[in-house]
């Protein structure tokens, strides 16, 4: 069982459930809910539920163009909250492309719907076609745990996504505010994200950002740079291995002239250290031992 699969059938029995698709009319025969009806756009609010905060441009102004021509393929679906009075459930993108396109009237299915049962169908509906921003996703699971009283086990039933997804998805709006716009913008991966986030200073969080941006990292570079500022013990450690006092530099530059080679000397911590001496070939290395039994 796919999880695409898994979201597509808890979409339909939200949409399709005798709770949210009653099939009638009016005395006088006009839609009610359960149908498809030409609705007047100006009759139809927004979705306070949109998990989607931003749309782009330039795909509204391509889809607007193609309503234009070929009209709207598939209805919007709206909620009757009275008469002549709808507020949408999912189709966000095209009811704006339709007022765009200068349309009038839009179609539109006709459902009853609660409010837990609104945000829900907007939040699987728009993660099954809009490609969400993970902070977008992030706010809607958030929204729908706390609004709608469930767990995240049962979340992640409901939108067929693994609980440790979830799990992440979450976590990340406990980063800094610039780190959630840089995720929401595409400045950086989640992976990125999910870096940054295991470090607990406010400060290195920032830093390691602009470091990200900056330089362009990977997200095993930016994997590695945590690790570093986790353990910068081990790295004062390491460069200190290679640290030469200026008396050993001077040492070193006594063996070049001694050996007539480039010799190798590096010095730990505690003092101690070793000598590398190069050699280019048996020769050359009788050579440097004559000199070293003198």
């Amino acid at each position: 069982m796919s999880k695409k699969q898994a979201m597509g059938r808890g979409l339909d029995a939200i949409l399709g459930s005798p709770d949210t698709d009653i099939t009638s009319k009016d005395i006088s025969g006009n839609y009610v809910v359960g149908a498809v009806a030409e609705l007047p756009i100006h009759q139809i609010e927004a979705n306070p539920f949109q998990p989607r905060s931003e749309f782009e441009d330039q795909p509204l102004i391509e889809l607007s163009d193609s309503i234009q021509k070929q009209g709207i393929i598939q209805p919007i679906t709206v909620r009757k909250m009275g008469l002549n009075s709808y507020q949408l459930i999912s189709g966000e993108r095209r009811l704006r492309a339709a007022k765009m396109a200068g349309l009038k009237m839009i179609p539109a299915f006709i459902r009853l719907a609660n409010d837990e049962q609104m945000l829900e169908m907007a939040l699987v509906e728009n993660i099954q076609r809009e490609n969400l921003n993970a902070i977008e996703i992030a706010i809607s699971y958030t929204r729908l745990i706390e609004e709608c009283q469930i767990t995240q086990e049962e979340l992640s039933t409901r939108v067929g996504k693994k609980r440790s997804t979830v799990t992440n998805y979450i976590r990340l709006l406990k980063l800094p505010a610039e780190v959630q716009i840089a995720l929401s913008q595409n400045q950086i991966s989640m992976g990125h994200a999910r870096s940054i986030i295991s470090v607990e200073n406010l400060s290195t969080q920032l830093k390691i950002l602009e470091q990200i941006i900056s330089r362009d990292l990977s997200v095993r570079e930016t994997e590695n740079l945590v690790k570093d500022l986790a353990n910068p013990i081990e790295k004062v450690e390491r460069k200190s291995e290679n640290y030469l006092p200026a008396n050993f530099i001077s040492y070193r530059s006594q063996l070049n002239n001694l050996l007539s080679t480039r010799v190798e000397l590096k010095r730990n911590a505690k003092g101690g250290g070793k000598i590398s001496i190069p050699y280019s070939g048996e020769a050359d290395l009788l050579r440097i031992i004559a000199l070293l039994e003198k």
